[in-house]
């Protein structure tokens, strides 16, 4: 069986490092928000390009905090797309504010700036444009809406660790670059974690204050919660930090090795936005009849995922909660028609290559 993910296949490639940076934590007398994870914050800062950096334990934690941090909640407005991960709508809930929810660019799967006013109120206080799949937003468009407006901009980083926009590394650009590290992305732990970037000092002091219940010196200033990052997870991610863009690079050949072999066939390949570096956390593909070709690659041995099959807006638990005031047809054509084929930095041209074969014979 080929996976579409494999965070074991990089545990192997970089087992003796790991388990190095884990063995000496574990000997060690500290094993939650200590010495390595001061040192990932530092390097993390340094190589998105932003002051500061704050470990959190996972990426909805991230966003949460951001929006605790910007003093958003009950009664407030936080605009994001519905094609996305649950988890940034959720994070937008734990909050108390209200998700509104706008289409994306049918092109590059990325919010489309072009219905912001249409969802604008006077309780609009953040948008969080989420970087699906390695792919930037349009962010020149987003961050013009916003500063306009005077409302704050989120990144949502957690499939684009790396990826750049006109030479700017996402989570630099806005006031908040929230990333997940859970272990299948590009910068993964071996657990959860996450990471929040800021070039603002004052509110990466208030959301390390907010991670551990609003402390300052041990005395809580004002209602935080418990999302420490522990020491094992910061030591993994120092170790693949070092490498990261080294893998995106691998992503970035079998990402162009796909397009070039599978161009001439009747599916919708991914589109990247001009001056952007993408990194591939999923190459996803566009088909007719979707069903049936799952089924005939999971007969081939062939792994392979749909992210996201139902949109947010459209989820049991979101339907009657959230705003969708505009057209979300992008979203609802896609959401029926997508397929993420394997891509990893550990993916053999080998398998990539049986891919491609199977497919051609599938399609063609």
């Amino acid at each position: 069986m080929i996976l579409y993910a494999n965070p074991t296949a990089q545990f192997k490639h970089y087992q003796t490092e790991i388990e190095e940076a884990v063995l000496a934590v574990m000997r060690g007398d500290c094993y939650v928000l200590g010495e390595e994870v001061s040192s990932l914050e530092q390097e993390f800062a340094s190589f998105i390009g932003t002051t500061d950096s704050v470990g959190v334990a996972n990426g909805t934690d991230g966003i949460e905090l951001a929006l605790r941090a910007l003093e958003i909640g009950h009664g407030d407005e936080v605009v994001t797309v519905s094609h996305t991960a649950v988890a940034t709508v959720a994070a937008i809930e734990l909050v108390g504010a209200k998700p509104v929810l706008v289409d994306v660019e049918s092109q590059y799967y990325t919010l489309n700036p072009l219905q912001l006013e249409e969802v604008l109120s006077s309780n609009t206080k953040a948008v969080i444009a989420v970087h699906l799949y390695g792919q930037a937003a349009d962010m020149d468009a987003i961050l013009a809406f916003c500063n306009k407006h005077k409302i704050y901009l989120i990144e949502d980083v957690s499939q684009a660790h790396g990826a750049l926009y006109k030479e700017r590394r996402l989570g630099s650009i806005g006031d908040i670059g929230c990333f997940s590290c859970y272990p299948t992305k590009n910068l993964g732990a071996i657990g959860d974690a996450g990471l929040v970037t800021t070039n603002d000092n004052s509110l990466a002091k208030k959301i390390r204050m907010l991670r551990e219940y609003g402390w300052e010196k041990r005395v809580s200033k004002f209602t935080g919660r418990n999302s420490r990052l522990d020491e094992i997870q910061a030591a993994v991610l120092r170790v693949k930090l070092k490498h990261l863009d080294a893998d995106n690079q691998k992503r970035r050949q079998l990402a162009k090795y796909y397009t070039d072999q599978l161009s001439d066939l009747p599916i919708f390949l991914p589109d990247i936005r001009a001056e952007v570096e993408a990194v591939f956390h999923l190459f996803v593909i566009q088909v007719e009849d979707r069903q049936e070709l799952l089924e005939n690659l999971k007969e081939e041995g062939i792994q392979v995922g749909v992210h996201y099959p139902v949109p947010v807006h459209l989820q049991p638990a979101y339907q009657d909660i959230i705003s969708t005031a505009c057209d979300m047809s992008a979203t609802e054509k896609l959401t029926q028609r997508i397929i993420s084929l394997p891509i990893y930095p550990e993916l053999s041209m080998n398998d990539a290559e049986t891919i491609v074969t199977v497919l051609k014979k599938l399609l063609n």
